[in-house]
């Protein structure tokens, strides 16, 4: 099998891009932030705080996180609730950054992400991929932009969506997802050693996928 890991901050585009190189190869992608989004959604349906471990811990064997496709896309169920559009709400991003955190939920998500990868070709985007999730993939690309690019992204992208969104409220919040994830004890965001940093702050979606191809194509000569 190959993999192709995609790391980096909130808003870096890498569900996007993920999804581009995946399309190119033919290859699954693996969107393993939907997953952590799913998590931390049923944590406030729930009604309580992503972030108590507890009550987080206590929740986990009551559900059942699965991907699936439709028309090509993937979508994401809790107990086979579709979750795809509510994951992608604000709150739904720090509540993601708060399970994270735990180590309950990590080795929830853990066996799901390489159980996966075990079976398939594919292109997997997170945080902890390329350093944790799969040490020996193939490809380790580390993709970044600056915060204020990163915000407007997602700004337009919920306001094309329809939600009311304030672009001060999404920059503070992308600040402060990083800091945690950075700063988590356990598998925080960290670029691999092996890793190729993108700075896609004055790239399009284009320019990012080609040069990530072109990494692929070159990698996989090499071990070929």
């Amino acid at each position: 099998m190959i993999h192709i890991a995609i790391d980096g901050p909130s808003g870096a585009g890498k569900s996007t891009i993920a999804r581009l190189v995946a399309a190119r190869l033919g290859f699954m992608y693996i969107d393993t932030g939907a997953l952590y989004r799913s998590v931390g959604v049923a944590a406030l349906k729930r009604g309580f705080d992503p972030g108590d471990e507890k009550k987080v811990e206590q929740m986990l064997p009551t559900i059942r996180v699965t991907l699936g496709f439709v028309d090509g896309i993937q979508h994401v169920y809790v107990n086979d609730e579709d979750v795809s559009v509510q994951i992608r709400l604000p709150e739904a991003s720090m509540a993601a950054s708060a399970v994270s955190a735990l180590p309950a939920v990590r080795r929830f998500l853990f066996g799901l992400q390489q159980d996966l990868a075990a079976s398939h070709n594919c292109v997997m985007d997170g945080r902890d991929i390329g350093t944790v999730v799969l040490p020996d993939a193939e490809v380790k690309i580390f993709l970044t932009a600056s915060p204020e690019v990163r915000a407007q992204r997602r700004y337009r992208e919920l306001i094309e969506k329809g939600n009311e969104v304030n672009f001060d409220t999404l920059l503070k919040e992308i600040i402060q997802r990083d800091y945690n994830d950075s700063h988590r004890a356990v598998a925080p965001l960290k670029k691999a050693d092996d890793a190729v940093e993108i700075d896609s702050s004055e790239m399009t979606l284009d320019e990012v996928t080609e040069q990530i191809l072109a990494i692929v194509h070159q990698k996989i000569g090499e071990k070929a």
